[in-house]
């Protein structure tokens, strides 16, 4: 798990790139589920990245422009009545005690100390646009300080720079410590998939896949999966974020699952396809083959000064030459390429940025050109082909789906597959299910 060390050098980190000026950050909203009953929350993952904190109405301000006061926090307060209810808060003592803020108070306290601790930067870091009711909290402090600054002449800010420059800019390349959450993040996912292709097969149903899966997570020490469960069998693995998981399980059919566990707030990201009776048939192991010999080609592509269009197209043309010699698309290579013939069966991009966020944070161009890939970006890989029941191809393709996904580290000299431990060679995947016990557990 993350040391308090490691966030205090991402806040040092942060403040040596603000010059003069304060950044503030808010806690992610609690959203509410239906009437009095909240979601599952998740904190903010700019504010976690760089506190730890985890709890809802709080807010974190930086600051070079006060010595004493780098690091506040404005947090709930401590209350016996509440915590009865929804566990004990670290409070404006634990703030400072468990998480090295220099000072903190009370979140009822932000309008009046805010001010202060903007007076004197010549700009603020905040991610304008993301909390409209924040938004209008940093503006009505800015506002303050003006009239302070006629009546007193103190110093307010002249500009608003979006905080993600900096700190996404940080969060794109991952270090030690990062990538070793998401390798154990990939771990436990390895796990959980090896339970589910124990417990699919005829006859269940698709969410019972998805409680093995999620039961694991959990089990294996994840906070949680790190997106919505995947679980399509037969023709719903055509349905690229399908999520109802309540259809039955059928013998002769694919099975494709995208699922993902979330450990100390990183995310992995995996998709495997697997027979579910144990055994593709000719048409399925024909696409199945494309897909991952297009996924192999994509991830071969990973290394440093490579970009994520390369990846992309190191993948598509293998992926456009298998459709074309199955007779899903019509040739030449390059002519089905350049007039996306391919799109009715593959419609997504084979590669996006992994971290904190499933779709983590992270510039895909810069001035206009593909961004270079770095040692410590996190990338998948993850072609497919989805054949629909209306599409117009041969019969024999009709209502298979397949993805294939990795997560993919960038190195010094290539890239490390995190989530190679995934079976994914078809001939094991069968022997795998062929071995399965008579009745799952």
């Amino acid at each position: 798990m993350t040391t308090a060390q490691q966030f205090a050098d991402r806040r040092d980190r942060v403040l040596e790139r603000m010059g003069s000026g304060v950044m503030v950050i808010a806690a992610a909203p609690v959203a509410m589920r239906n009437n009095d009953v909240e979601h599952d929350y998740r904190q903010d993952s700019d504010l976690y990245y760089l506190t730890g904190f985890d709890e809802p109405n709080s807010v974190l301000v930086l600051s070079t422009v006060h010595e004493e006061h780098r690091m506040v926090l404005f947090v709930p307060p401590r209350d016996p009545e509440m915590e009865t209810w929804h566990g004990v808060r670290a409070g404006v003592e634990g703030a400072v005690s468990r998480f090295g803020a220099d000072a903190s108070f009370s979140i009822e306290e932000l309008a009046k100390h805010l001010p202060d601790y903007l007076e004197g930067a010549e700009r603020v870091f905040h991610r304008i646009g993301q909390d409209e009711l924040f938004d209008a909290k940093v503006i009505e402090a800015i506002k303050q300080l003006r009239v302070r600054r006629r009546r007193t002449g103190a110093v307010a800010p002249s500009e608003i720079i979006d905080a993600t420059r900096i700190v996404h800019a940080m969060r794109h390349r991952k270090d030690e410590a990062e990538l070793g959450a998401m390798a154990r993040a990939a771990e436990i996912t390895a796990v959980a998939h090896a339970r589910a292709m124990e417990v699919a097969r005829p006859g269940g149903h698709e969410y019972e896949v998805e409680a093995a899966l999620v039961g694991t997570f959990r089990r294996e020490g994840a906070e949680r999966p790190a997106y919505g469960t995947i679980v399509g069998g037969g023709v719903n693995g055509t349905i690229l974020h399908y999520t109802r998981n309540d259809a039955p399980l059928r013998d002769g059919e694919l099975l494709l699952i995208d699922a993902g566990a979330e450990y100390d707030y990183y995310a992995c990201d995996v998709t495997r396809t697997f027979p579910i009776g144990g055994r593709f048939t000719d048409a399925q192991r024909t696409l199945y083959d494309i897909v991952l010999a297009a996924e192999r080609a994509g991830i071969a592509a990973v290394k440093p000064g490579a970009t994520l269009h390369d990846v992309h197209m190191a993948a598509l043309k293998v992926l456009v030459a298998g459709m074309i010699d199955a007779g899903l698309v019509e040739g030449p290579l390059d002519e089905a390429i350049e007039k996306e013939r391919y799109r009715p069966f593959y419609m997504h991009k084979t590669s996006h940025w992994l971290g904190m966020d499933v779709h983590d944070v992270g510039d895909y161009f810069v001035d206009g050109e593909h961004l270079p890939l770095q040692e410590g970006m996190v990338l998948t890989v993850e072609p497919g082909i989805y054949v629909a029941v209306d599409a117009k191809a041969p019969e024999r393709f009709v209502g298979i789906g397949i993805r294939i996904e990795d997560d993919v580290a960038v190195t010094a000299d290539g890239c490390h597959v995190l989530t190679d431990a995934i079976p994914k060679d078809p001939d094991e995947l069968e022997r795998i299910l062929q071995a399965r016990p008579l009745a799952a557990e």
